[in-house]
């Protein structure tokens, strides 16, 4: 199929005939309606579009996305999107999980499709609660946080997730927020243009049981005194007035500034070759800091598939028998 009998597509086109069954007010409609959005916006043919989820109210997504899809199996879905990429290296392969899906029992193929650099896109739904299974704490929930199995509060540290995937070598990781509807957008799109491992964060309400988990940030009152919009090759600078800004000293600890000061803010550069500025910003105090949101880091590097296909012809470039050479390499009878 040429460029030119490539169809353009609408948002609609991507919406199945399926009930889209999640609580009423979730977050989940709003990622669900912006990676819509973005696809349209791509033009991606759902016929070469590939969704995987594991276990998880997120992992219903395939169901509701008129590409091919597979639901798969807890904290598994990027073992078998990696797969699924390395057959087929033209096929556009998207994984969907929550924070418990991929932190806790997924953490280890989270990690090496990372490490891996597979060409895939990784949407993780952050809502720092086990929501499918009724409000148990995850891996990302704070430190004290009384649940249903953590009565007395959780004594667990959380992950911070970015740190975490910068830990293992990813080359483009973001985070964005369920409400931020065009910005949410925009980073599906930018993921989609990265050759290797995307992870996009995505911070998301559980209205149920964890209702407000962010909201110390989110309201409309405080966004923009609470919020950091990383943006490259721009000073990180946050408030109504762009009045105040994030600086780093020789350790790479953060620390704010204001007034005269304001021109230290650090400018920021999201292709930086060392990850500690990134790394810095992953795991600022939310207390004392504002959240980041945007580009943490990207870095070119070539993709796991690319270099699987390479040595599968380089393989084949030396070995130049038939069928029948093979069959007969070895000690052989002749059964009469």
């Amino acid at each position: 199929m040429t460029s030119v009998d490539r169809p353009a597509l609408q948002k609609k086109d991507y919406k199945t005939d399926q009930e889209v069954r999640w609580c009423p007010g979730c977050g989940d409609y709003s990622i669900l309606n912006a990676v819509q959005g973005a696809f349209a916006k791509l033009g991606k043919q759902p016929h070469e579009t590939v969704i995987v989820s594991g276990i998880g109210c997120s992992s219903r997504f395939p169901y509701y996305m008129e590409t091919f899809g597979f639901h798969t199996i807890h904290g598994r879905a990027p073992a078998i999107a990696t797969g699924v990429k390395t057959a087929n290296p033209a096929l556009d392969v998207w994984v969907i999980t929550g924070d418990g899906d991929a932190m806790s029992i997924g953490g280890n193929h989270f990690i090496h499709a990372m490490r891996r650099n597979v060409g895939l896109k990784i949407l993780m739904f952050n809502n720092r609660i086990y929501g499918l299974t009724k409000g148990q704490f995850s891996p990302t929930s704070e430190q004290g946080k009384v649940t249903k199995s953590s009565p007395l509060g959780s004594v667990d540290y959380p992950f911070a997730p970015i740190a975490l995937a910068l830990g293992a070598g990813g080359t483009f990781l973001a985070r964005s927020i369920d409400i931020l509807g065009s910005h949410l957008e925009d980073t599906v799109c930018r993921a989609s243009a990265h050759t290797g491992t995307a992870y996009v964060e995505i911070y998301q309400n559980c209205n149920i049981f964890n209702d407000g988990a962010y909201k110390t940030f989110t309201e409309k009152e405080v966004r923009d005194e609470r919020i950091l919009m990383l943006q490259h090759g721009q000073p990180l600078l946050f408030g109504a007035q762009k009045d105040k800004g994030i600086a780093f000293d020789a350790g790479f600890r953060p620390y704010l500034v204001t007034g005269a000061d304001l021109g230290k803010a650090f400018v920021w550069d999201e292709t930086a070759e060392t990850p500690a500025p990134a790394m810095a910003l992953a795991t600022m105090s939310e207390t004392e800091f504002p959240v980041p949101i945007g580009v943490f880091r990207r870095r070119e590097k070539p993709a796991f598939e690319a270099g699987v296909v390479a040595q599968l012809a380089a393989a084949k470039a030396k070995k130049r028998e038939t069928i029948q050479d093979l069959l007969r390499q070895g000690e052989i009878w002749d059964v009469t």
